[in-house]
């Protein structure tokens, strides 16, 4: 392993550390003093840490093609506003014509929404993102980090507001929802990606019944995830979202490291 290979495998633990210092030092100044001008910073840096972390972490192990920072950094930007937009959207619509919206309905509804940018990369972008299965499941994974930090920072906005200000209260918000985040809406999108990207690669039925699958089953993790909660629900739903994606970036991992890995080339083993 090189140098390079090290320093990026491991970069996650700068990143832990840096933006929670930076988060730490912005809760200090804000308790000290009491400047609701802190206000966003905390949220924004709360929400944000650990699932930048994750993906750091993620793009560490997606074989040998590195995704770009700037990549990176538009698919958590524009993937998180774009599914935002188009869930809450889609939401709104569907509560007011059915006067409510079961559970499944918003795993469906959020996991497509959170699509649409990958889904751009791959039609619009192929000839340079459609060739690494593991830079497909980080894109994945950047998208639903986005998603997930824009409604941490939301709830905890909300909860600011309902308490009267207290600090304490979006900081408890941002602690729970930061911490599981990478449990949730980031695996779930990395596993439906990376079914997208093994299709995208080797358009076969197969593989379209692969994606399909990822899919369905991402909707069903979320749908427990929100229907039932509670901490074991948490737990149990967490370990399997994040064991499939880690079983699926090793399995990119050895596919992308194959020489000559194109558009229609065999991916299913």
């Amino acid at each position: 392993m090189t140098a390079q290979q090290l320093v990026r495998r491991w970069a996650w633990v700068g990143t832990l550390v840096v933006g929670a210092g930076l988060y730490l030092a912005v809760l200090v100044v804000l308790t000290d003093t009491g400047n609701p001008n802190l206000f966003p910073t905390m949220i924004l840096l709360g929400a944000l840490v650990v699932p930048l972390t994750f993906v750091t972490f993620a793009a560490g192990r997606s074989g040998r093609w590195l995704i770009d920072g700037p990549t990176l950094g538009g698919c958590l930007l524009f993937g998180g506003v774009v599914g935002v937009v188009v869930a809450g959207l889609l939401e709104y619509d569907a509560m007011r014509r059915l006067g409510t919206l079961p559970m499944v309905g918003v795993g469906l509804i959020e996991e497509a929404a959170k699509l649409v940018v990958p889904a751009v990369l791959v039609v619009f972008f192929g000839h340079r993102y459609r060739v690494s299965i593991g830079g497909g499941i980080v894109i994945g994974i950047a998208v639903g980090t986005g998603f997930a930090v824009l409604e941490t920072m939301g709830y905890a906005f909300v909860a600011l507001l309902q308490s009267g200000g207290n600090v304490g209260a979006a900081e408890q918000t941002l602690f729970i929802r930061g911490l599981l985040s990478p449990a949730g809406h980031a695996a779930w999108t990395g596993l439906t990606c990376w079914g997208l990207w093994r299709f995208a690669i080797a358009p076969t039925g197969r593989h379209f019944a692969g994606f399909l699958g990822m899919y369905v089953l991402a909707v069903a993790l979320h749908t427990i995830w929100d229907g039932i909660g509670g901490r074991i629900t948490y737990a149990v739903v967490g370990a399997i979202s994040i064991g499939l994606l880690l079983y699926g970036l090793k399995r990119a991992q050895r596919t992308d490291q194959r020489p000559a890995l194109g558009y229609g080339q065999d991916v299913s083993k």
